[in-house]
């Protein structure tokens, strides 16, 4: 919904002028309970800056957005806004009693407050045509108004309403009777037509559709103001996006600010990266090299051989200046080596990683699991699949389709009405479902992802920790306080160190960072063994190198599926 910032003493609001920067926050510090989200964050987004913002879940970029809008105060820092401003937070919090007619006209109410100002000064002009100040006051208002694209926003917001799929709503309903999907649909269109200064953006795709995101990058590409926009959709970031601004620590620490694309911001990270293990390897190389120089015997003035006669009378003058010397190279050793452990070059995190199934290469000719005339009345319908070792299977299909229920059939978790489903002798099939339940939520992450498994505490923190997706801190934390995408993380680890056979992934890179996306998809690609996967994401979709499966929609008698290459 579109914000007035001025409200927060937090945000310190200015006239928008040519020269006027868009938005600049200044060491901006937020701490909750004992937990520091942000500490000393600064950036500046100026006039046609698109800065796209990632990061870990956790890193505190809803946060860092709540600031800026003024709907959260810092414990320290600062920010600037340069004219108007408008937020789309995750959660659209509005007066359900107000009608969706009247959301829309509030998105007009400052354009038209913009013409009828213009129209009285013209009138106003034509009585006084010297008054300089009534033309100062006309020019400005005419800008603001041309800057909003005034002349255009009825149909601009016509068009808003239809292409974000919230047109059919009736004017006269009222907001607590729709979808929370459709009020953020609402909120973007309203955001869209009001064309603010500054625009922040808290994942505006997540309920979108392909159509409705192309739309949506399509009007910010072209947006005059600043922009500010956290997102998980890394096609829309790459499509829309000037800039990137990381909030992962990164060697130097801080956020960190990428210019180009998000392929240019990744393309810079794998460069960064290298750069980082290769400065790693190096300080460590070096601190044991001054290690060994740092004690005596590290040090070699002369060889072991017996004194030459002509040698023995020097021999207590040079013992001497040889005890000197290697006393002053272990001292110095032993300073640059204490100066290196005090500034230390951090060791990169560790990639995620997939193990090769155990004994999959006795089972490379054989069908692992084989599906005949599945039906499950309103649910999936599907002639036949088979799946093999090296199967690597994306299913795709409108909501309704049945992709989320094939996983369930394929997993034996959701038994069909009928048909058979046939799974070879010791094959292993993991499933990673949409939503995860836990038996008991108080358990930790620890004790969750350790049950019913055998072995001692110490295997299973190993076992959770070298997958990499969970932070040591949040082991002994009650799996049911964990956030969505932590819980997933949990139940995700369980299922990589299962090794299955059969992999079945649903909605994978949901709730997770973009740098975990990215190293569960290289994982994915070198992993062995039969992979199904069903994705909205449309960057995963459009580098899907494997077979794809296209499920109709299961009510009709004609549903059924369709391979690809």
């Amino acid at each position: 919904m579109p914000s007035d910032a001025s409200t927060s003493p937090a945000v310190t609001c200015t006239v928008a002028t040519a020269r006027t920067v868009g938005l600049r926050a200044v060491d901006l510090t937020r701490r909750f309970a004992d937990r520091t989200v942000l500490d000393g964050v600064s950036l500046v987004a100026s006039d046609g800056d698109r800065l796209g913002l990632v990061g870990e879940n956790g890193a505190g970029k809803s946060t860092l957005l709540r600031l800026l809008a003024g709907a959260d105060v810092p414990d320290a820092g600062s920010v600037h806004v340069g004219g108007t401003l408008g937020f789309l937070p995750q959660t659209v919090d509005v007066d359900r009693h107000v009608t969706v007619g009247a959301l829309l006209d509030d998105a007009l109410r400052e354009v038209l407050a913009l013409r009828a100002r213009s129209t009285e000064l013209e009138q106003a002009m034509a009585r006084h045509p010297h008054d300089g100040a009534l033309l100062a006051a006309y020019g400005e208002a005419l800008e603001a108004f041309e800057r909003r694209e005034g002349w255009s926003a009825p149909a601009r917001l016509d068009a808003a309403v239809q292409a974000l799929g919230v047109a059919h709503l009736e004017r006269d309903r009222r907001l607590e009777a729709v979808s929370g999907g459709q009020r953020s649909r609402l909120a973007l269109a309203a955001l869209l037509v009001a064309r603010d200064d500054v625009l922040l953006l808290d994942e505006p795709t997540t309920h979108l559709d392909d159509e409705a995101v192309a739309f949506l990058e399509a009007q910010l590409r072209s947006w005059p103001g600043a922009m500010l926009v956290a997102s998980h959709d890394r096609a829309f970031l790459d499509a829309v996006c000037t800039a990137v601004l990381d909030l992962d620590p990164s060697r130097d620490g801080g956020l960190t600010r990428y210019g180009g694309s998000y392929t240019d911001y990744r393309a810079a990270q794998a460069d960064e990266r290298r750069r980082w293990e290769r400065a790693f390897a190096d300080w460590q190389d070096e601190v044991d090299r001054l290690a060994v120089l740092a004690r005596p015997a590290g040090h070699r003035i002369g060889h072991d051989r017996e004194p030459r006669d002509n040698d023995k009378f020097i021999g207590h003058f040079l013992g001497q200046r040889q005890d000197a010397t290697l006393a002053r190279r272990v001292r110095d050793a032993q300073v640059r080596l204490d100066r290196l452990r005090a500034e230390p070059v951090p060791r990169p995190p560790a990639p995620l990683r997939f193990r090769a199934p155990e004994g999959a290469d006795v089972r490379r000719d054989g069908v692992l699991v084989a599906a005949r005339d599945v039906d499950v009345p309103g649910r999936v319908r599907l002639p036949a699949l088979d799946v093999a070792h090296d199967t690597r299977l994306l299913v795709t299909g409108p909501n309704g389709a049945g992709k989320s229920s094939l996983l369930a059939v394929l997993a034996g978790e959701l038994a069909p009405c009928s048909g058979r489903v046939l799974r070879a002798c010791g094959v292993r099939v993991g499933l990673l479902a949409q939503e995860v339940r836990w038996a008991d939520p108080s358990r930790n992450a620890l004790s969750a992802f350790a049950s019913g498994r055998t072995g001692d505490v110490e295997e299973h923190v190993r076992g959770l920790l070298e997958v990499g997706v969970l932070h040591p801190r949040e082991l002994r934390t009650p799996v049911g306080r964990l956030s969505v995408g932590q819980q997933r993380r949990v139940a995700l680890a369980r299922l990589l160190t299962d090794v299955p056979h059969v992999l079945l992934l649903d909605e994978p890179t949901d709730h997770l960072s973009l740098s975990l996306v990215e190293e569960l998809e290289e994982a994915l690609a070198a992993r062995p063994g039969a992979l199904v996967v069903v994705s909205h994401d449309r960057w995963l979709r459009r580098r899907w190198d494997g077979d794809r499966l296209a499920l109709a929609p299961a009510g009709g008698t004609s549903a059924g599926a369709t391979v690809r290459p």
